[in-house]
């Protein structure tokens, strides 16, 4: 979903349309290298043969080496066209002219989203396409996965609004009283071992539910985050906490992320921070970074930290080198995409400790215990790189 927002925010600064191709029964589409047999079905026995099994050259939905084989069917297909993959994204290609002219095409699956600067050249893209492959042209990109898109001259805009109310709707809190904020600063949540505990299939729905909201909303991603810890055993105060997420998301459900078109600014804009010792079962703390581009965020993340922090500067560094391999990648993509990051990406950190440690290799008392893996931010700051 990262790389699906980096390209919408990309086509949104540029002024590109934003196109998408389904492709129907993709599976069946693929070719096999492996030797598969099948039985033979039920009605349509060879009489003499019964003891014959079918080998299959083709995939099957069902085959777990369907996927594989499908998306090596169209690679290639896509190499033959001049089309270069991402190394740093295997579901990205794009192709480039010597008179600048660009194709940018990402598959999920079966849909293709596809966008460019040059309309002719995704017209023979698209028509191409449509004779090697079984594909429904579904013109602007509107609807995927659930997230809504709307195409604007003044950028895109992407939201779940209806799936929000299909949410709502399912957990019967379609008529609740709204509330302002998804759960309140400085809130601290525990196992609560003393409660009454509820339905924990129930319970589970309701935060898949709203862990797939969490791909336009990054509001709603610490609270949701939050109560996604404690899906063993939820207990009444886990379900009213979830409940008043759902009661925020009555409010706003028309929510959304837009992305400028022309803004001003070809630079990432990156935060990251953590909640020290947030957990009050592990004392784990949570790290979190945003990505913003065109105006929007493009990538987001909120989650705890694998080890126990022993002080908010080991915390904040911690954070901070999580974010930044996730910049190394985005500019990696970025660089596919044609746009070279100029200078090093600029990471905002409100502790003045972890911004020191990155640029001085100084061993003391709050530092010398963190382990070496995540002196890898400093290493990178020193050498004046990303």
């Amino acid at each position: 979903m990262d790389t699906i927002r980096i390209i919408i925010s990309l086509a949104a600064h540029n002024g590109w349309k934003l196109y998408q191709l389904d492709v129907k029964s993709a599976f069946l589409q693929g070719d096999l290298n492996e030797e598969v047999y099948i039985d033979q079905l039920e009605g349509f026995v060879k009489e003499g043969k019964e003891y014959m099994a079918y080998r299959l050259h083709k995939a099957l939905y069902g085959l777990k080496q369907a996927p594989r084989a499908w998306f090596n069917k169209i690679e290639s297909h896509f190499v033959s066209k001049g089309f270069k993959g991402c190394d740093s994204e295997q579901t990205l290609f794009t192709k480039r002219s010597a008179e600048g002219k660009m194709l940018i095409v990402t598959i999920y699956v079966d849909d293709l989203i596809f966008t460019g600067n040059d309309h002719e050249q995704m017209n023979k893209f698209k028509q191409a396409m449509m004779r090697q492959f079984d594909m429904t042209d579904l013109g602007h990109l509107n609807y995927f996965l659930g997230i809504e898109v709307v195409q604007k001259a003044n950028g895109v805009f992407i939201c779940q609004k209806r799936y929000a109310e299909q949410i709502l709707k399912r957990f019967g809190m379609s008529t609740c009283n709204p509330v302002y904020c998804p759960i309140l600063p400085g809130v601290k949540v525990g196992r609560d071992k003393e409660g009454k505990l509820v339905d924990e299939t129930y319970y589970k729905q309701i935060v898949g539910s709203l862990m797939y909201l969490t791909f336009t909303r990054p509001g709603l991603m610490f609270a949701t985050r939050l109560i996604s810890r404690y899906m063993s055993k939820p207990t009444d105060l886990h379900l009213q906490i979830a409940k008043k997420i759902l009661r925020y998301l009555k409010e706003t459900t028309q929510f959304g992320i837009l992305y400028q078109a022309g803004c001003r600014g070809r630079d990432l804009e990156v935060y990251t921070d953590s909640d020290y010792a947030g957990d009050m079962d592990d004392r784990k703390s949570t790290s979190g970074y945003v990505f913003k581009f065109s105006s929007g965020a493009v990538a987001w993340t909120f989650k705890k930290q694998p080890i126990v922090s022993l002080s908010t500067t080991e915390a904040e560094f911690i954070a901070a080198t999580v974010c930044t391999c996730q910049a190394i990648w985005l500019k990696r993509i970025r660089t596919e995409l044609g746009y070279e990051h100029e200078g090093c990406i600029v990471i905002k950190c409100d502790n003045s400790s972890t911004i020191k440690l990155s640029k001085n290799p100084v061993m003391h008392g709050r530092s010398k215990h963190i382990d070496e893996r995540y002196h890898f931010l400093r290493d990178l700051a020193k050498k004046g790189r990303n």
